[in-house]
């Protein structure tokens, strides 16, 4: 355990402190956010804070590989490998991106060439949970882990909609996460599921050390650079768990579900992934591409109900974290101690989200 917090606590450390020159340096380059009729902020704000986010991760994996109890995962350079270039492209992307502005094929291209790295070089899935265990066939194994980083990317990217909103969400679904992988690579000696934990423990590192600069009113967003590369860290994470931990062996004790490194991923995701399929159903309804950006999200909504910025994030991370914890410890109690806590907690939440101050904090 104190190898991975000096890690989350490097990865915080780096990103908190590389934030102001990377701020200073969108400036001087034009990366910034103009004001636009579908934003909530006020002020042109810098862009850029995923480069930040990236060396945190970078001196986070650096610090591990000079840690003794991690020496397993640097044992086979392949996957920490393939999931360091694709965090280089889709940086790389969302710096052309934040600049210039993309059109979304572009983006979609080069979201694929991210994907596809890490699906050649070993990171991908290759079972599922059908009648039992699924082996998948190759082709159908690279299709199908280019698909859930996609979405996991897209997904994180569409939500970052207010200051700190996604990495609120991404650093609460990385602690249930940690504490999960954590569970199944050192408690129970899955020794596979360890580059998935240090993954998670700098996520959470890296969006914790991005938030003080982030939230409201923000001093620099993380822009496409960001959102996209801490979806693609979720997903990378989320299939080195479910792909690689052999299922068999999660049937045998009583406190480990096979189902949970399936749902897990999914749960931490939950918000994201319904505030991408709404929009994407409300856009094609009315006839637009799924990609075109408009006022409708799940966090627009919070503030047109009288929630302001601070509560809006609070309330939708207050969710996520509800999700994700109430699915972890359906390995740690029974699971309708799990739905027990999970119905009290959720109808909290929903007087929470009906009964607004209506004090705006945008101002």
């Amino acid at each position: 355990m104190r190898e991975y917090l000096l890690c989350l606590l490097a990865a915080a450390a780096i990103t908190y402190l590389l934030a102001p020159s990377v701020r200073a340096v969108a400036i001087h380059f034009g990366a910034v956010a103009e004001i636009r009729d579908r934003d909530v902020h006020s002020d042109v704000t810098p862009r850029w804070g995923g480069l930040a986010m990236l060396g945190g991760l970078l001196v986070a994996v650096t610090l591990a590989s000079q840690l003794p109890l991690m020496g397993t995962i640097f044992h086979d350079h392949r996957q920490i490998r393939a999931v360091l270039m694709a965090a280089g492209i889709i940086v790389v992307l969302g710096l052309i991106d934040d600049r210039i502005g993309l059109d979304a094929p572009t983006k979609l291209v080069g979201q694929i060439l991210a994907a596809g790295t890490l699906a050649m070089q070993d990171v991908t899935l290759v079972w599922l949970p059908i009648h039992g265990t699924f082996i998948l066939d190759p082709m159908t194994s690279l299709l199908l882990t280019v698909l859930v980083v996609l979405v996991s990317i897209n997904a994180v990217n569409m939500v970052d909609g207010l200051d700190g909103l996604a990495a609120t969400i991404v650093g609460v679904g990385s602690i249930a996460f940690f504490a999960y992988s954590y569970f199944l690579s050192v408690t129970n000696g899955y020794q596979r599921a360890a580059l998935a934990t240090l993954i998670s423990a700098s996520l959470v590192g890296m969006c914790a050390g991005f938030m003080p600069h982030n939230w409201h009113r923000a001093r620099l967003f993380m822009g496409d650079t960001g959102s996209m590369l801490i979806g693609l860290l979720m997903a990378a994470s989320s299939i080195l768990l479910t792909g690689q931990v052999d299922p068999g062996g999660l049937t045998s004790g009583e406190l480990l579900p096979a189902f949970l490194p399936i749902v897990l991923p999914l749960s931490i995701l939950a918000i994201p992934l319904l505030d991408l399929g709404l929009a994407v159903i409300r856009r094609t309804r009315k006839g637009r591409s799924p990609f075109a950006p408009d006022k409708e999200h799940l966090h627009h909504r919070l503030l047109d109900l009288g929630h302001g910025q601070e509560r809006a994030v609070l309330i939708m991370g207050a969710f996520t974290a509800l999700i994700a914890f109430s699915v972890v410890s359906t390995a740690f109690v029974p699971m309708v101690v799990s739905l027990l806590g999970f119905l009290v907690g959720a109808i909290a939440l929903a007087f929470w989200v009906l009964n607004p101050t209506h004090e705006r904090l945008t101002s």
